[in-house]
């Protein structure tokens, strides 16, 4: 049975996914802040035989990922999914969303990166020993077009575009790094959906980007380690 780590795992992308992989006959490690209250993981892990655990976690508090690594000690992991991620206290199609020149606020700065780059770093490094177990040996992390300086043509959203960029820029030194012990490593735009994060006025529905995803996991192969890839199989310019 593989097995899936997915940040995030109670809401919004990180739950559709964690719905799809436990369909899928998975061994799913769901992470979020607060799995006590997370009352749709509750019900999603009724008949599941044990294939779904929850798990404790802030991505933002490196003891926490600590203990999570801790915790999975000698468990593979195939498939590493950081979904979990911050956008700022207002949407972008919201008034004041667009984090236009001038209205930083460098409290909102250092959450979006603490969420954004150094979240996905640590997880990497608590859990690489993990993967390299595994069989599939992926590593995914959800970026955004937005992190795309090629294809910047809007401006603007200064302190979410400059972690996604970030992020970008540690994934493909990753891809570099562990492309010899066989590590698929991946940035994944997907797409601008309709969750809390993405706002009403997004392109399109969460079960479109997740299925996409999932797809696109699945079919990884160590060719595609280093690509900036899109929910639908295309690829985004660096």
């Amino acid at each position: 049975m593989p097995s899936i780590l997915i940040t995030g795992a109670n809401r919004g992308l990180g739950f559709g996914l964690t719905k799809l992989y436990v369909a899928d006959g998975w061994r799913v490690f769901a992470c979020c802040r607060d799995p006590d209250n997370a009352a749709e993981l509750s019900a999603l892990s009724e008949g599941c035989d044990g294939s779904l655990t929850f798990h404790r976690l802030d991505v933002e508090d490196h003891t926490s990922i600590d203990a999570l690594a801790a915790s999975l000690k000698g468990e593979p992991i195939d498939v590493l999914l950081n979904v979990a991620g911050y956008y700022g206290k207002i949407i972008v199609t919201e008034p004041g969303g667009f984090q236009k020149f001038g209205t930083s606020d460098y409290s909102e700065w250092d959450k979006t990166m603490r969420v954004n780059v150094y979240g996905p770093m640590k997880m990497a490094e608590a859990l690489i020993e993990n993967v390299l177990a595994s069989d599939q040996k992926k590593l995914v992390t959800l970026s955004s077009i937005i992190g795309s300086i090629g294809g910047n043509n809007l401006g603007g959203i200064y302190p979410y575009r400059a972690s996604k960029a970030a992020v970008n820029a540690i994934i493909k030194s990753m891809a570099v790094d562990f492309k010899e012990k066989g590590v698929t490593v991946i940035p994944m735009h997907p797409g601008w959906v309709r969750t809390d994060m993405g706002g009403p006025a997004a392109d399109i529905d969460a079960d479109t980007s997740t299925a996409g995803m999932k797809k696109v996991i699945d079919g990884l192969t160590l060719a595609d380690t280093g690509k900036y890839m899109v929910y639908d199989g295309s690829e985004l310019p660096w």
